[in-house]
């Protein structure tokens, strides 16, 4: 599991090791990572040029060590002030013993700033709020042909939410130091820090309210039949699902579920059918259910269909239509559940589930804060689908998704979610455990879908290139499930983490 740590938190884990070298540890750490990166470029440091965009305080303070430790080894280093009077001392003098050349000119930093082989984003650290300054504000969209590599943070992004105001740098690579921040793997600020490279430095923080699972943690969790497995035992799941508008939410829902180790499916809707023709093991009479699945595309029949799956003292899964009439009912239609229930909007949903208080962008722009919210005020746990799927429990704990593709952005890939959790809900997992592995394993589908079901390539860590993927239909993301669960299962440690680019 990776663990995001607040501000806050890392100053407290900071204070409790005062008197040790910190920075010294962040600043060997971001070196080598920056040696590495210039070989790779260019083949060697001597004679690269690089440019450090410094700030005040002890981010800017780890940059210029940085640069002075590049130019030590040869590279040609200069230096931009953004806060001269504010300048790290201790950095900015190792920086001109090395013969680093400074500079406080913007049309001279911009100038460096096209021509660099690579860029140390110093401007501003964890604790900087409300975007960019006017004088950093241009370095976020000149030109650049350099790899730009990001400190602690990408200069303009919000560490403890990924909110990005204003204004900020989109790194190429984000070295960080001591633990994640939540800023880094939630969007639009996780879109901002590229990859992520973690340097410990020895801080021990607290356990963390906002993590991200790996393979690992997968594979721990996700249910296995035993020799004494039936149906029941594995979970059966029932779904109330599709019209006759919307056949294909049926048949994608009942698809997630049964490639998402169900037990068995009992569907209870129109288009029954055309469910059992593509599905023949599917249950079309009623009976006993370990979890409800209610929603996708199921039209005219939605208030009925989410009667029947509220009034059952079993876990529920509300997504599509189904999450368009509670908002209509709102947070008390849930008030007297003991079950536990799962909601899964997107964005717009969310908006509405929360009243109209919000528009779907500012959900988009704050998804930290909206996830947290509505699961406060339903009592319920939400999954937050979009570019990074944000899982919130109503104590404000978070489980941030870090698998997935642009190319799930498709018709009825919610619905083979919405399906997969509900079968993870009926094999025994709560929701807070069903909806993370839920969605790693849909993002997971995606990409080995997308690469024509070869494992993608690795990254440091986070999202991955997507050279090599084509596009996918949710029908292919539901046919992947059986390969993306074989690849969080077959074996532990670096094989899996490699396949999706995620580290430790």
């Amino acid at each position: 599991m990776r663990h995001a740590h607040t501000v806050e938190e890392v100053r407290a884990a900071e204070a409790a090791l005062a008197g040790q070298p910190l920075m010294d540890r962040a600043v060997a750490g971001l070196a080598a990572t920056c040696v590495r990166l210039l070989r790779e470029r260019r083949g060697r440091v001597y004679g690269s040029r690089v440019l450090v965009l410094a700030g005040s305080g002890d981010n800017g303070g780890d940059a210029l060590f940085t640069g002075a430790a590049l130019a030590r080894r040869g590279a040609a280093v200069s230096a931009v002030l953004l806060s001269p009077e504010r300048a790290h001392p201790g950095g900015l003098a190792a920086f001109r013993a090395t013969g680093g050349q400074v500079t406080v000119d913007q049309n001279v930093g911009l100038a460096d700033f096209s021509r660099a082989d690579l860029i140390l984003d110093g401007i501003v650290g964890i604790g900087g709020r409300g975007g960019l300054r006017p004088a950093a504000a241009p370095y976020a969209s000149a030109p650049r042909r350099g790899l730009l590599v990001a400190v602690d943070l990408p200069s303009g992004v919000d560490a403890d939410t990924g909110e990005v105001p204003g204004a900020a740098l989109r790194a190429d690579l984000t070295v960080t130091f001591g633990t994640y921040k939540p800023g880094l793997l939630i969007d639009p600020g996780a879109g901002h820090a590229g990859p992520v490279q973690l340097v410990p430095i020895g801080l021990r923080p607290p356990t963390a309210a906002v993590q991200a699972p790996q393979h690992a943690d997968l594979a721990a969790l996700l249910p296995r039949p035993d020799r004494e497995s039936d149906k029941y035992r594995r979970g059966v799941v029932g779904v109330l699902a599709g019209s006759e508008r919307y056949p294909g939410a049926a048949l994608l829902a009942v698809a997630g579920a049964l490639h998402g180790g169900a037990g068995a499916v009992r569907y209870l809707g129109r288009p029954a059918e055309e469910v059992v023709r593509r599905h023949p093991e599917v249950l079309l009479t009623g009976g006993r259910v370990q979890s409800w699945v209610v929603g996708p595309g199921s039209g005219e029949d939605t208030s009925d269909a989410l009667e029947i799956a509220l009034a059952a003292e079993v876990p529920v899964l509300v997504d599509a239509d189904g999450l368009t009439e509670l908002a209509r009912r709102g947070p008390g239609a849930l008030a007297g559940r003991t079950a536990p229930t799962l909601l899964t909007p997107h964005a717009g949903e969310a908006a509405r589930l929360l009243g109209g208080e919000v528009t779907a962008d500012q959900v988009a722009a704050a998804r930290l804060r909206y996830a947290r919210e509505l699961a406060a005020r339903y009592g319920a746990v939400v999954l937050l689908k979009g570019s990074s799927t944000v899982v919130a429990r109503p104590d404000g704990a978070v489980r941030v998704n870090p698998t997935g593709t642009g190319w799930l952005a498709t018709a009825g890939s919610g619905d083979v979610l919405a399906g997969l959790a509900g079968a993870l809900l009926a094999a025994g997992l709560p929701p807070f455990d069903a909806a993370p592995a839920a969605a790693y394993l849909h993002g997971l589908a995606g990409r080995l879908a997308a690469a024509g079901n070869r494992a993608p390539g690795s990254g440091v860590i986070g999202t991955v290139s997507d050279r090599g993927e084509a596009p996918i239909t949710a029908q292919e993301v539901a046919a992947a499930l059986p390969a993306a669960w074989r690849d969080v299962t077959a074996s532990q440690g670096g094989h899996q983490q490699a396949s999706t680019g995620l580290g430790d």
